[in-house]
């Protein structure tokens, strides 16, 4: 393809996402889609093209094929999972990175990659409110920046033991976690050699927040039986209800036992660009590492999640590839992004973040926070409110958590009735609801967040719920 032909392609495609965009946000296009699986399989060859195609005709199959098989997280209907928004400013950037074709193998690799990122995290770091004691890397996502943590906090246990001989040795160490935290941290756990088996899951409180008590415990009974304690996790912000984990008293413990503590903050740590929620994560300067992801609620496209840590030199001993073939004499003087975390080579991420707060600013930010706050808490008003409706979770930030109670329905038969107004709701593409498991019952999440997202839209969904349940 030559840049002539690059242009006028690219012109085609950003007219094509600019119209789809369009329809998503004006709330013409079904929330999900709703296609069976094998839909668009069965419309693509099963052989790749012999010989070279006009670009043209893969811009019409473009346009033509993938659209019935899109979901659309930015829908303003779309209330489920988390929020996870590309500003259209965002997009560009991707464009951008990609179009310049930069990788970062290390400083001299791209100068701009390795600087926009350093520039960009602390302007966040900033924006959250956090000390200069804090420096931040991009990850992809906040599973990788949980598996780094993980592998900083058995080292920082071993005394370094662990990257030269390995963890089969004694005594074993201990991991541990709300039984609400992310499905991430047992999978970290796994791959950062823990073993599931020594990944304890602590018990929570009425607000479904880690209860210090019950960790105290725990370790206790670890020391006792000759395991040593290597990590805390603590929550801010669950996926299941959005629960906050008490930091500080998690982290008046870890430093009594000299436990690594990681806070996971991948959704909620982008409101404490809001003064006013920064309490939420009192004493998340006591921690070791920390993760944000602005891909989710900041608007930025993904993946784009950041990873804090306060003492960098432990990271980068603990992550750190130094092939001759890499090698600069500028290593002394710059970053090098590579010894910060899993791979070698690295996209140029911090450009999408630079786009978003250059356009929208600290203030445009807050104001989109502080309106999913709202709707959120004016939606929690009207279940509240509602005859059997019943609000499970506070609500801290911008997910409710609900569930209709029928008179006397309970056990299977209110699980069964849960899932079939949610589903009839998710099933007519006029939005969508998560279902979730709440101390073993069924319930629905409602996470509001979308960039398109306004009052009348949640207006709309809550009459939707009524009518959903009365139709069941």
């Amino acid at each position: 393809m030559t840049p002539e032909e690059f242009r006028r392609f690219g012109h085609a495609l950003v007219d094509w996402i600019a119209e789809v965009r369009a329809r998503v946000a004006a709330g013409e296009s079904p929330v999900m889609s709703q296609v069976a699986p094998g839909w668009l399989k069965a419309r693509l060859p099963a052989a790749p093209p012999e010989r070279g195609e006009p670009f043209d005709v893969v811009v019409r199959d473009t346009r033509e094929l993938l659209p019935p098989a899109l979901s659309h997280f930015l829908h303003p209907s779309f209330f489920g999972y988390f929020p996870s928004n590309g500003e259209l400013s965002s997009v560009l950037a991707d464009l951008v990175a990609t179009g310049l074709g930069q990788l970062g193998l290390n400083w001299a690799s791209s100068p701009a990659l390795t600087e926009l990122e350093e520039v960009t995290t602390d302007w966040l770091r900033q924006m959250l409110g956090l000390s200069a004691a804090w420096h931040g890397v991009i990850h992809d996502t906040a599973s990788t920046a949980t598996l780094v943590a993980l592998i900083c906090a058995r080292e920082h246990a071993t005394g370094h033991a662990a990257v030269r001989e390995g963890i089969q040795r004694e005594p074993p160490l201990t991991v541990y976690a709300s039984r609400y935290a992310h499905s991430s941290v047992d999978k970290a756990a796994l791959l950062a050699g823990f073993g599931q088996a020594f990944l304890r899951y602590v018990d929570v409180d009425d607000a479904f927040a880690l209860r210090p008590e019950a960790l105290a415990a725990a370790i206790r009974e670890d020391l006792a039986q000759g395991r040593r304690p290597a990590c805390i996790i603590a929550t801010v912000g669950t996926t299941t209800t959005t629960a906050v984990d008490p930091v500080r008293a998690v982290a008046d413990i870890a430093a009594e036992h000299r436990v690594w503590l990681h806070v996971d903050a991948a959704l909620a740590g982008s409101a404490m660009v809001l003064p006013e929620h920064r309490h939420l994560w009192n004493g998340v300067e006591q921690a070791d590492s920390l993760v944000v992801n602005p891909h989710k609620w900041l608007g930025v496209a993904f993946d784009c999640s950041t990873y804090y840590v306060r003492d960098p030199e432990h990271l980068i001993r603990v992550m750190s590839s130094n092939p001759s073939y890499l090698q600069t004499a500028h290593d002394a003087e710059a970053r090098n992004y590579r010894d910060w975390g899993v791979p070698l080579g690295r996209r140029f991420r911090a450009i999408k973040l630079w786009y978003v707060l250059r356009e929208l600013g600290v203030a445009g930010l807050q104001a989109r926070l502080r309106r999913d706050i709202d709707n959120a808490r004016w939606l929690a008003g009207r279940v509240a409110e509602a005859p059997g409706w019943k609000l499970l979770a506070p609500v801290p930030l911008q997910t409710v958590c609900v569930r209709h109670e029928p008179g006397s329905v309970t056990g299977d038969d209110l699980d069964a009735h849960t899932l079939a107004w949610v589903g009839r709701i998710n099933d007519s593409g006029k939005a969508y609801l998560t279902p979730a498991k709440l101390e073993g019952r069924w319930m629905v999440r409602v996470s509001i967040g979308a960039l398109p997202t306004e009052r009348a839209h949640v207006e709309a969904l809550w009459a939707l719920m009524q009518d959903a349940v009365a139709a069941t």
